[in-house]
């Protein structure tokens, strides 16, 4: 715990120091580390170095400012610790797939590329959270869908609606959570504010009555990673938000044109419970 301390102190300095020239040295002297040993152990316990845990938070830093302030692109490069207009682009393109005048003309907060800063809370629910790469048929589900105009609001309240009216089988083991998007989900525009609608579900039933009162819908098959989120229902956003501004970042893949959706087996405790287990699936290609 003392250690991890060290790392909640780093990323405060850090947070700190987004528009100051600091360096690794700097950051592990902050905490009173030697900075060999301190550079590994942040490296194995956020799973990357601290250099590039800092040009993510700039560029994250960045894309708030090109769109919440009247700054100058190049005042907001070279504040930031970009050496050239030319280097900043370069590095922003990379992580957000479009230049910074792009990106400020669009107007809108992306998720994909956001690294928003690490707390404790963060660390331990997304330390470890790597991906399974699956393969998966169709699936058709039974069940109801819910308007939730945007990704953070409705979703407790959906889920315990469902509960009421469908959930009381104990014999049903799996549950499906389909996030419809209105609009296809591309990287450029996936945002906290895209309106949505949430479909909950069970593999279909053979029931006629059953299928007569509910909605059905068939899950996409292909290519996913599947996450784990294990913990409370009500911090499956940090999950979220390590994914798309972390994994998808660094990985070699790219989200493909499907709804994402959340499993719930009998892994799943309770929502308030913090061996509970969400498996997530991401769409990629």
């Amino acid at each position: 715990m003392k250690n991890l301390k060290a790392i909640d102190q780093a990323i405060e300095f850090i947070e700190n120091n987004l528009y100051e020239s600091i360096t690794v040295a700097d950051v592990a002297e902050a905490v009173s580390f030697s900075y060999y040993h301190f550079h590994r152990f942040f490296h194995l316990v956020m799973n990357e170095t601290i250099g590039n845990y800092i040009r993510s938070r700039r560029l994250t830093q960045a894309a708030f400012d090109l769109n919440h302030s009247q700054k100058k692109i190049l005042d907001i490069s070279l504040s930031l610790g970009f050496e050239t207009p030319e280097s900043f682009t370069r590095a922003f393109k990379k992580r957000y797939s479009m230049t910074p005048s792009a990106y400020r003309r669009q107007g809108v907060d992306i998720l994909i590329g956001n690294r928003p800063p690490v707390t404790l809370k963060s660390l331990d629910i997304t330390s470890g959270l790597s991906p399974e790469v699956v393969y998966i048929s169709p699936i058709k589900i039974t069940g109801k869908r819910f308007s939730s105009g945007n990704m953070e609001d409705g979703y407790t309240s959906a889920w315990h609606s469902f509960k009421e009216e469908f959930l009381q089988d104990s014999s049903i083991k799996k549950r499906y959570g389909v996030f419809e998007l209105s609009r296809l989900c591309e990287q450029a525009t996936f945002n906290l504010d895209n309106s949505s609608s949430l479909f909950i579900g069970v593999e279909c039933l053979d029931s006629p009555s059953l299928l007569e009162s509910y909605q059905t819908k068939q899950i996409k098959g292909g290519k996913y990673a599947k996450f784990t989120h294990k913990g409370l229902v009500i911090d499956i956003l940090l999950s979220y938000q390590y994914i798309w501004g972390v994994w998808l970042v660094e990985s070699q893949y790219e989200l493909d044109e499907r709804n994402d959706f959340e499993l719930y087996t009998d892994h799943f405790k309770g929502e308030n419970n913090n061996e509970s287990e969400i498996y997530i699936y991401i769409p990629i290609k």
